[in-house]
């Protein structure tokens, strides 16, 4: 079942709309389309209608969003929605009508009179779901107003934003502490796809939910192919991955600063890649027209900071890519999971390289927060190092770092292509060593390349002026070149035998160094991967070309019949001013292809199509295939 595509119903449903006596399952199959849930979707829906609490951590593409959505309807009243980005809310709102349930939003984006229209339509209970920003919640006037009608439910989306040492805290959600005072008996519901196990406990106690029911799904998403490779020439090597894996599929590309966004999408652009900029320094008309052209078009890739992309609800990106290492697992798991939200194979890649490392302990050393704030950034950054270094599954060690158990999966470049190994523990010590001289003999303190200058006997003006040839370590490491001590220093920091410190990234001796140096532990390090010049989407069991992935399996006739629904869908849209994938799904498009329906009743049976979407484009669909006879 693909919970995330959206799915018919007719124009009222639900209690709110005096139809008090159908199931969950009723309206699942009716409004969204469906036949059963998945997982812990029913429990779920059972404990939130039936008046308790839950806490819910579920993967992106889990139907995370059908756990409240469906209570919402079988409860009296209307179900509130808080939501950290207002950006999305319109074309949240927009998924929910077009299956029929009667939903509106309340921000800062609305006119004085549409806000007090939304507001009259609430007191008069003709809202299934209204959404607002945390901020708006909070406020005297909006706390008032929801006490005049009766409230279905309270859901609290991206729950980890409460959370102060998270990787996305967000101050406003604090204030949702008042929740159960406010509106006493109303069930409320956190959700979240990305939260360690601290990070589950905190948000629980900040947002008052000792009492509620806990469900965790597994973080696993089997269709993401997760791959890392060493920083060459990042952008090349990004270029490969689109054209050799991903030609004309949508992507996200994440970049550190804003001044790599936009130079990285005129970069694309400049090679006939369809990219587009997104970061917080841009105008807010030029970002809102931006995310709604990546959201509407098919093929497009946005090159965006991390202020892009929480919510997004495309459920056909095909690829996430990072240039730059994310501060932490979290970020980096909830931005890869963006990808292949359909269920359909999806690539997560990632260039990384030791200047990144740099980078990111600058930013912590430089912010503003306490010492332990800056400790507790640092042992982020540190395990996103680790995953970055790691020999073993990727996937198993991402479940892993959120409190999950995990078979290695055949599916990550790790599993695909295992890295050599090596006893690289004299190495180690040579190049500890060389850092140890260079402190203690001359007070002095370099970064990664003239460590191996020094390790290799290499003059130069800084080696010169320094007298570094008198000491002991000079040359010491010939048998190496300068591209194999290079990841050798990158290991020996993700390990913690080196730390990278300071505005320059000097390098120094870390917690772990001592038993390496004393002979007391062995060293495995990995041969070094060489970034890949070939495809690999054949291991993660997709196609080529520009073919969506869930039409991989079609050909001849299926296949030309998928591509006249997919024009069709894409004209229906673009009249309506809607993202295709509101009007249908890739994998609803396969289900009608492969059904081959003659009549509505025939059609009303495949997976994704409910009873509004019937009534929209039934029709319309029948003769599209008709046409192809």
């Amino acid at each position: 079942m693909d919970s995330t595509a959206p799915a018919p119903a007719p124009t009222a449903v639900g209690p709110a709309s005096g139809e008090g006596s159908e199931d969950a399952l009723g309206i699942l199959s009716r409004v969204f389309g469906y036949d059963a849930f998945r997982g812990q979707q029913a429990a779920i829906i059972d404990r939130l209608a039936s008046g308790g609490d839950a806490v819910v951590l579920m993967p992106t593409g889990g139907g995370k969003s059908l756990c409240y959505q469906i209570p919402a309807l079988l409860r009296p009243g209307t179900g509130i929605v808080i939501s950290p980005l207002i950006a999305l809310m319109a074309d949240q709102v927009a998924a929910l009508e077009a299956v029929g349930i009667r939903a509106a939003f309340l921000n800062s984006t609305l006119e004085p009179y549409e806000a007090q229209m939304v507001e009259q339509r609430f007191l008069a209970g003709e809202l299934d779901l209204l959404y607002m920003a945390p901020e708006r919640l909070v406020l005297p006037r909006t706390i008032q107003l929801l006490q005049r009608a009766p409230l279905s439910l309270i859901a609290i989306d991206e729950a980890h934003c409460v959370s102060q040492w998270g990787h996305d805290f967000r101050p406003d959600y604090l204030g949702l502490a008042m929740l159960p005072e406010a509106f006493p008996g109303v069930p409320r519901v956190a959700l979240t796809a990305t939260a360690t196990r601290a990070t589950h406990e905190e948000l629980t106690q900040r947002l008052r939910l000792e009492g509620a029911e806990h469900f965790v799904a597994s973080f696993d998403r089997p269709n993401i192919q997760y791959r890392i490779e060493p920083k060459a020439s990042p952008r090349e090597q990004l270029l490969r991955l689109i054209t050799a894996e991903h030609e004309g599929e949508s992507g996200i590309v994440y970049c550190l600063s804003r001044k790599s966004v936009e130079t990285t999408a005129q970069w694309l652009a400049d090679r006939g890649i369809p990219a587009l900029p997104y970061h917080a320094g841009l105008d807010a008309a030029v970002r809102r027209d931006h995310q709604e052209r990546f959201l509407r078009a098919e093929g497009l890739i946005m090159v965006a900071t991390i202020a892009f992309g929480m919510g997004i609800d495309k459920p056909d990106v095909r690829f996430v890519a990072h240039l730059d290492m994310p501060k932490s697992i979290e970020g980096y798991y909830q931005e890869t999971g963006r990808a292949g939200r359909d269920g359909q194979p999806s690539t997560a890649w990632m260039a990384y390289g030791l200047g990144d490392v740099v980078s990111q302990r600058r930013f912590i050393d430089q912010s503003e927060g306490t010492e332990e704030f800056k400790a507790s950034a640092r042992a982020h950054l540190d395990a996103m190092l680790a995953l970055c270094e790691t020999i073993t599954c990727r996937r198993v060690q991402l479940l892993r770092y959120f409190g999950q158990d995990g078979e290695p999966c055949g599916n990550c470049d790790t599993c695909l292509h295992p890295p050599q190994t090596w006893d690289g523990t004299v190495a180690a010590q040579k190049a500890l060593s060389a850092v140890i001289r260079l402190d203690r003999e001359r007070g002095q303190r370099f970064g990664a390349g003239h460590i191996v200058e020094v390790l290799l006997g290499k003059e130069s003006e800084r080696s010169r002026q320094g007298r570094h040839q008198e000491l002991s370590v000079w040359g010491i490491g010939t048998e190496h070149s300068d591209r194999e001590w290079r990841p050798v220093l990158r290991q020996l920091v993700a390990r913690g035998c080196l730390e990278a410190v300071g505005d320059y990234g000097v390098l120094v001796l870390g917690p772990a160094a001592g038993p390496v140096l004393r002979g007391e532990e062995t060293v495995q390090l990995a041969v070094d991967r060489a970034p890949s010049g070939r495809s690999r989407r054949g291991a993660a069991g997709g196609g080529g070309g520009s073919k969506p992935r869930a039409a991989d399996s079609l050909s001849g006739e299926d296949a030309r019949a998928f591509e006249a629904l997919r024009a069709w869908r894409t004209s229906v849209a673009q009249e309506k001013g809607i993202p295709p994938y509101m009007v249908f799904s890739d994998a609803t498009l396969v289900g009608i292809v492969q059904a081959r329906p003659t009549s509505t009743g025939a059609l009303a049976g495949v997976s994704g199509l409910g009873a509004k979407k019937l009534a929209d484009y039934g029709d319309q669909v029948l003769e599209v295939l008709a046409g192809l006879d």
